[in-house]
């Protein structure tokens, strides 16, 4: 027996569609394809190399890796995807579309997309009150979350750490206002309960941020599970040491699904346009007034954005932290781009040999 078949037991006779996060986004699909009639939902739990392990409605067993037929960037089946599994065979058959997705550019220098999570209600962007405190970072976690139009929440662990926590917490809510920023105690049942909130029954949350921050303690630490590794922070650099491995979905006693990822040093950003939008809009707007349409805001004459600098409007360093992001989101969302022609036209050419072999 697995070690996803045994943390499920406890909860065995009570899994429902409901209680693992299905909505009516999921069972329109099933009415709208008749197709997929007589296949059994199952949600993935947990990825690893192997495969992936899913759960549902008298489910619990371990699948290899699927991949969506109608392809795309994002065909890999990842945690929190929901699979439709054939009625007597324990093999997926289809995937259901997702209503959210987290995603990045893989890191080093490759083309491709790497999955972070799907189908998620809240993400929890964790961060500590020590150096790894880093502004430019939580815009990047963000911009990812406000593509994905999941609701982002702001978490500063180790205040301990800290002569004046306060002032993380300011730093971070001055981002955007309308984010709630908890300061917690990993550590302590009480220091996690503050989130609770947002985890009700049916809900999947999220932990994002670099290793070492406390996601997994956290996890930890709201799920009673003893199994999760956490390891501290080195002392020389306050920098973590990745302590997940896979991606794992846990319940918590409240009913809600909790997804754990390994630590992201590196968070390329790639088809955020969007995003990157509402979390600068105010920076987006201001450029609309710029006297050229393509104003890099460097020298140009009548640009409103250095105007607004000069005028102490805006902060300079934003500015410059924004138009990284969107040159950034240029390049990737370019080569990204070439990469899905270049699939599309191997694809076409697979398709075409086949054909002729069949003739």
């Amino acid at each position: 027996m697995s070690a996803d078949t045994k943390r499920s037991d406890p909860q065995a006779a009570a899994v429902t569609l409901r209680g693992l996060g299905w909505k009516s986004h999921f069972q329109q699909q099933l009415n709208e394809d008749e197709a997929l009639t007589g296949l059994r939902p199952a949600r993935v739990t947990s990825v690893r190399r192997s495969g992936l392990h899913v759960l549902g409605p008298d489910v619990d067993t371990a699948l290899p890796p699927f991949v969506d037929p109608e392809g795309g960037d994002g065909a890999n089946a990842t945690i929190g995807d929901w699979l439709l599994l054939d009625s007597e065979l324990p093999t997926a058959r289809h995937m259901l579309e997702r209503f959210s997705l987290f995603k990045r550019r893989s890191p080093g220098t490759g083309r491709a997309v790497q999955l972070i999570a799907a189908n998620v209600d809240t993400v929890f962007i964790v961060t500590s009150c020590n150096q790894d405190f880093n502004v430019a970072r939580l815009e990047r976690y963000l911009t990812l979350a406000r593509q994905a139009e999941v609701t982002p929440v702001f978490v500063l662990t180790k205040p301990d750490l800290a002569d004046d926590p306060e002032a993380y917490v300011e730093q971070a809510q001055a981002l955007d206002r309308s984010i709630v920023v908890e300061c917690v105690n990993a550590k302590t049942e009480a220091g996690a309960n503050r989130l609770l909130p947002w985890c009700g029954a049916g809900q999947t949350v999220v932990f994002v941020g670099s290793s070492g921050v406390g996601k997994s303690t956290l996890v930890k630490t709201l799920t009673g599970e003893e199994s999760i590794v956490t390891q501290g922070i080195r002392e020389d650099d306050a920098k973590g040491r990745h302590t997940t491995s896979a991606r794992e979905l846990y319940q918590l006693a409240s009913g809600a699904w909790l997804v754990d990822t390994p630590g992201m040093r590196e968070l390329s950003l790639a088809d955020v346009k969007d995003g990157l939008e509402i979390v600068f809009a105010d920076l987006s707007d201001l450029s609309e007034h710029c006297r050229f349409n393509d104003c890099a805001h460097e020298a140009e004459p009548g640009c409103a954005v250095k105007a607004a600098i000069a005028r102490g409007e805006i902060d300079a360093q934003r500015v410059e932290r924004w138009k990284k992001l969107v040159q950034e989101e240029a390049h990737n969302a370019m080569s990204l781009v070439e990469k899905r022609a270049k699939d599309k036209a191997l694809g076409k050419m697979i398709k075409t040999t086949l054909k002729g072999k069949r003739r």
